[in-house]
């Protein structure tokens, strides 16, 4: 398989404080690879280096073997990498319909795409997602699971070929994360290359044919989840030093 992301020796500092420590990695076309660890590892951090919200103080990103540190979020969209947030807000007055239509407005090499085109996209993506009975409501008026399935929705209208999940199954109960792991599953036999970012271990472990592992900013680990979560340095990380 060739690689659709590559992280090159990648850092990002906030004054004294290193949030992503030199992490180099790839990402493989129609992978999905989970990235854990501990809250304040760097995790959406990266995330947002990787979209474009932040610039890395060091190291380099190529996205189709193509640098993209210089290119602001906008253009790394529109080259097909699309995310979702953790905190999620729905543009605020507008319908469920229409804040997946601004996706499908502004998404990758759409131009040209007009409002009643990206509507009838939208339809498609919030039948996707299991929100198209909403479709007309206000989206500020959905719950969190409802927030959680709109963000996936936004993010799939831009038509992107790299998808950065972060914590889409956080706050959800069992039934709708086997929903939301269903979902991500179709959208990699679709051939979307995913990343996703995820508390919920038993989750990711089933869903990722990968598992990389932050900890203070650096990768700790990186490989199949059964070995991942079996090293020594990961259970350390999560759980503190094992008793001799």
């Amino acid at each position: 398989m060739s690689a659709i992301l590559a992280m090159r020796n990648v850092t990002r500092r906030f004054s004294g404080l290193v949030a992503v420590n030199d992490v180099s990695f790839e990402l493989n076309e129609g992978e999905i690879l989970g990235v854990i660890g501990p809250n304040g590892a760097g995790k959406t951090t990266l995330v947002s280096l990787i979209s474009g919200t932040l610039a890395p103080s060091a190291g380099d990103i190529l996205f189709e073997n193509h640098p993209i540190v210089s290119l602001p979020a906008y253009r790394r969209a529109r080259l097909g990498i699309g995310r979702t947030f953790q905190i999620m807000h729905p543009f605020p007055g507008l319908s469920v319909l229409d804040n997946v239509a601004v996706g499908a407005l502004f998404g990758r090499a759409e131009s040209g795409t007009g409002l009643a085109e990206a509507r009838e996209r939208a339809r498609e993506y919030l039948e996707f997602v299991g929100l198209a009975k909403f479709a007309d409501q206000r989206a500020d008026e959905l719950g969190g699971p409802g927030r959680k399935r709109l963000e996936l929705a936004k993010a799939l209208a831009m038509q992107p070929k790299l998808l950065l999940c972060d914590e889409v199954m956080a706050g959800l109960n069992h039934v709708e994360i086997d929903e939301v792991i269903g979902v991500i599953r179709q959208l990699r036999d679709r051939g979307i290359t995913i990343l996703v970012i995820e508390h919920v271990i038993k989750a990711i472990k089933s869903l990722s044919d990968r598992l990389l592992v932050l900890h203070h900013g650096e990768k700790i680990a990186d490989g199949p989840p059964d070995a991942v979560l079996a090293d020594d340095t990961v259970i350390e990380a999560y759980l503190g030093k094992r008793r001799t």
